[in-house]
């Protein structure tokens, strides 16, 4: 593997750092009520229909207009990326490479800008944005690194008389469909592996973050990646995204959202459509219900600061979240209390203010879903901190701690994606790991223990794609923990790791004889 490093995290405790991320920040918002177009083959297209984008923590505050797509600018921009496809498909896999690199260094130029318009249009925390920026700079470069390794193909045995050669080709056109909650780096995360591999892409980002995407375009634009190779298509799902799931020259579909959304994806690209002639591939990532574990042997402290982070950060709308938190008996008092006390130390505000942990939910519908389950918490267990909300100025719901759960409550199995962890006691390590996999997800999960016989129990029957030892369950980083789950968390396609990019292609073996 040629050499990688993942790009370091902002210090936010050097006061230089601090205030360029406050420029950043009023940079963006001299930029606010913008209104972005669509860019179909280069070309920029205004709709009079548009999608707005709010600020989270300022509910009525436009971030920007973007152009909304119709059925007919969709099938242009399929049009656009076919014919693009028999261009770009052909280009060198190191050219490629290449844009990707020049990719990573535009962003990291522009990297507090592009953390400072998430702080904004998705309530990300400063931290929280951060991340995300070096997350989606750690695709780009491993990305290109992986194709780099990929391009000439695998090696495979001949025979006297024979050579056999066994490589990679790209599939054709694929629609991204991506995520608001890492709106950065699985959204350009995403594209360029599409791209890399040589497939032209259909970009519809999450109609709550499309101004980001908007900027991505930007720099793949300066990057100098051609026309047609990604075209930007924010759009309904039900009018734009399904046209182009059944789309019969749509090769493959790459998504990350909700479990039933993915559902609904993966049955539609199973049909086939007229003029249709291959099964289309989906590249699916579709939530989760993730546990922390803790046995009797465990660091304390260890576990509780574990589960308060996993469970609030970005206020627990990340797939990975933990939503749930499963304590032996003999030490379930104990870290209860501790998670309580650490919980009620969060701060919670708007994300423009760097001292704040916590900040919104990302839109009316999240609140109304998350706040829902407070009066299933009465009744499935007891609030130990937290069960209060305000929307007055923005979606803030209040980090909540809900313990004595019972393992099949509706709050241990039903993902909130918000700032509620569920808590249940086990009688020992392996009722524990019982209850941690008696969920029809997947992603990710954690065991806080030193016991080595637990922790390699765990290694073999922790049913989830994504398994941490002795620290939170939220924070994969790209080359080192590739991403993905079993069951209804999804297909299991590993972003971030080795296997990532052939979803993105197809092998042909040529076998020569002599």
């Amino acid at each position: 593997m040629i050499p990688y490093k993942t790009e370091p995290l902002t210090d936010f405790s050097k006061e230089e750092n601090r205030q360029a991320y406050r420029e950043a920040i009023q940079k963006v918002q001299q930029e606010l009520g913008k209104d972005y177009p669509l860019i179909i083959g280069g070309e920029k297209i205004v709709t009079e229909d548009k999608i707005t984008s709010y600020n989270p923590a300022k509910k009525t505050e436009v971030v920007g207009t973007v152009s909304k797509a119709t059925q007919e600018l969709a099938e242009k921009a399929m049009q656009v990326a076919d014919e693009t496809f028999k261009t770009w498909s052909k280009v060198d896999p190191a050219v490629r490479a290449d844009i990707l690199f020049k990719v990573a260094e535009i962003t990291k130029r522009r990297r507090h800008e592009m953390s400072a318009m998430m702080t904004l249009e998705a309530g990300k925390p400063w931290v929280e944005a951060d991340a995300d920026t070096a997350e989606a700079i750690d695709f780009f470069e491993y990305y290109a690194r992986q194709m780099l390794e990929l391009k000439d193909g695998k090696p495979v045995l001949s025979r006297p008389g024979e050579f056999n050669k066994f490589d990679y080709r790209p599939l054709g056109v694929g629609v991204v469909i991506s995520p608001w909650n890492f709106p950065f780096a699985i959204m350009a995360g995403t594209t360029v592996a599409a791209v890399v591999t040589g497939n032209t892409v259909l970009l519809k980002p999450a109609s709550t973050t499309p101004v980001i995407a908007y900027k991505f375009m930007e720099i793949l634009e300066e990057a100098g990646l051609p026309a047609g190779v990604v075209n930007y298509v924010p759009g309904s799902g039900a009018e734009v995204g399904d046209y182009l799931v059944d789309h019969p020259r749509t090769r493959f579909v790459s998504f990350t959202g909700s479990r039933d959304v993915g559902l609904r994806i993966n049955q539609r690209a199973s049909v086939l459509n007229e003029g249709q002639i291959w099964i289309k591939r989906v590249i699916a990532e579709m939530g989760g219900k993730d546990t922390i574990l803790v046995d009797k042997e465990a660091d304390l402290e260890l576990a509780a600061q574990a589960i308060v982070k996993s469970a609030f950060g970005f206020s627990g709308q990340k797939c990975s979240a933990c939503s749930r938190a499963v304590i032996v008996e003999d030490v379930y008092d104990q870290v209860v209390e501790r998670v309580t006390e650490l919980t009620k130390e969060l701060t919670i505000g708007d994300p423009t203010d760097g001292d704040n942990f916590m900040a919104t939910v990302i839109d009316a519908a999240a609140y109304k879903k998350i706040t829902s389950y407070f009066d299933v918490a009465k009744e499935e267990g007891r609030i130990a901190v937290g069960g209060t909300a305000d929307d007055s100025v923005g979606y803030f719901v209040h980090p909540t701690v809900v313990v004595d759960v019972a393992p099949t409550a509706r709050l241990m199995q039903e993902e909130i994606f918000g700032p509620i962890v569920a808590i249940a006691k086990a009688k020992d390590f392996e009722e524990g790991l019982a209850i941690a996999n008696n969920t029809e997800y997947g992603l990710t999960g954690a065991v806080i223990s030193t016991n080595r016989e637990h922790i390699e129990r765990a290694r073999e029957d922790f049913f989830v794609g994504n398994l941490y030892i002795n620290r939170g369950c939220t924070g994969a980083i790209v080359g080192y923990q590739p991403f993905g789950g079993y069951n209804m968390s999804g297909t299991c396609s590993k972003a971030g790791g080795p296997d990532f990019l052939t979803l993105h292609m197809q092998s042909k073996s040529v076998s020569e004889a002599f």
